[in-house]
């Protein structure tokens, strides 16, 4: 009887696969992206968050958003706080900006309730086809930049300088080796496809660290930490504020290219595309990711998206939405491993970030480097986000030298009134904002 049920609502004989195809598939994915569990509080507690709270938000955030895409959209595609948008929340919002992290737990709604109001007036498809894609490739590189600064940084393999700003650190300190151990351990075993190679990472320098004395050991599992300290602390009315436009912004329009690339390519992969090569049930889709932003910023977490690490679930055979339910499951389980993920040191990290910015910053290569006007505004794109330490400032600039050397051109045609209109909207908050 609940075999006949699992297999009406999820129409897996449609698709042509079974039950434990699709357990299989969502264990694969989950080992693939379990490193959020120790890498989301490392980096939101630095913002001030309570470390406890935050594992508990990323745990629980992610099985909402896995279970409504699974239960409601049928998509074998996991969700998660998304990597970069954690660090700009904390380096970029609070540490840079000197906001507080309740008024960037604002912001992140906010930008999860607008982009719920886009999927449900289908305006997001022609947000998507006006941003040129040049932009798209820099910001993703940049963003991956921007992760490897902080990897890097975390690790003090990069450290301040008052002549020069940035230089070498002292490569000899445990954190260095360790960071560095972590992230060729993480890309060979990539390389080779081993299953949650970035979990391992992460884990086997954790473990090394432990057993040489660097690093203490918390124990495994206990009662999930009390989430308290961060549940529905989020300000709104601050987020509201006029300096924030451009936080909100950056949070929405990263999370919707983000989140329309990823359904996109995992789709393709699994050949879930219909005949026309679109989505079927795309709205559902896009609304369960941003259902997903709105419980996680309620929670204590950071923007929750779709993870391109769906591929691999897709890989070993997923093709429903009962994949994304195992994943959702998972990670609920998860919540009682709380004192091995306090146990996981900033050095233990800092590999698995800087090979994510590897995968990040590959999107350089389909940048058209033959076309200047295209060209430049992808690198300023991808300069500035590590180089100011924000998304939002790279993502603005990015806009404005792309309208600018466009005009400038006149590469006229190659405008159009989005990008015009956010070009002279970031630039007004140079001039009269900031």
């Amino acid at each position: 009887m609940l075999k006949r049920l699992i297999d009406n609502h999820f129409k897996l004989a449609e698709h042509g696969t079974d039950v434990k195809t699709e357990v299989i598939a969502g264990i694969t994915t989950f080992l693939t992206m379990a490193y959020i569990i120790f890498v989301n509080p490392s980096i939101l507690s630095e913002s001030g968050m309570d470390y406890g709270a935050v594992f508990v938000a990323t745990c629980v955030a992610s099985a909402i958003g896995c279970l409504i895409m699974g239960l409601w959209a049928n998509y074998p595609i996991a969700l998660a706080p998304g990597m970069g948008l954690n660090a700009f929340f904390t380096y970029g919002v609070v540490m840079g900006m000197g906001y507080s992290w309740e008024a960037a737990l604002g912001a992140v709604f906010l930008s999860g309730f607008t982009f719920f109001l886009l999927s449900v007036f289908r305006i997001r498809e022609w947000i998507i086809n006006s941003i040129p894609m040049s932009l798209r490739l820099g910001i993703a590189a940049g963003i991956g930049l921007f992760l490897a600064m902080i990897a890097l940084q975390n690790a003090g393999i990069v450290v301040a300088n008052d002549a020069t700003y940035v230089a070498l650190g002292d490569l000899t300190e445990p954190s260095a080796l360790y960071a560095l151990l972590g992230f060729f351990v993480i890309t060979a075993l990539a390389h080779l496809r081993v299953t949650g190679a970035v979990m391992i990472g992460i884990l086997g320098v954790t473990i090394l660290a432990i057993l040489l004395g660097h690093n203490e050991f918390g124990g495994v599992m206990s009662m999930p930490p009390s989430i308290a300290p961060t549940l529905m602390q989020m300000d709104i009315a601050g987020a509201l504020d006029v300096a924030m436009l451009s936080v909100v912004f950056a949070f929405l329009f990263v999370d919707l290219f983000d989140t329309s690339g990823t359904l996109v390519g995992v789709a393709h992969r699994g050949g879930l595309l219909d005949e026309n090569g679109k989505l079927p049930r795309i709205g559902r889709a896009m609304m369960a990711d941003s259902g997903a932003s709105m419980a996680g910023a309620a929670l204590g977490t950071s923007t929750t998206t779709s993870y391109i690490e769906s591929t691999a679930g897709i890989a070993s055979g997923g093709r429903t939405g009962l994949t994304a339910v195992v994943v959702g499951a998972l990670f609920l389980i998860s919540l009682f491993f709380s004192p091995l993920a306090g146990s996981i040191p900033a050095y233990a990290t800092a590999g698995a970030l800087l090979y994510v910015a590897v995968l990040m910053a590959g999107s350089l290569a389909h940048a058209d480097w033959e076309d200047a006007t295209e060209a430049a505004p992808v690198l300023i794109a991808a300069l500035a986000m590590p180089l100011t330490f924000s998304i939002a400032e790279g993502i603005a600039l990015g806009f404005i030298s792309y309208a600018a050397i466009k005009a400038l051109s006149g590469r006229f045609r190659d405008l159009n009134p989005a990008v015009v209109v956010l070009a002279l909207i970031f630039a007004a908050k140079f001039l009269f904002l900031d």
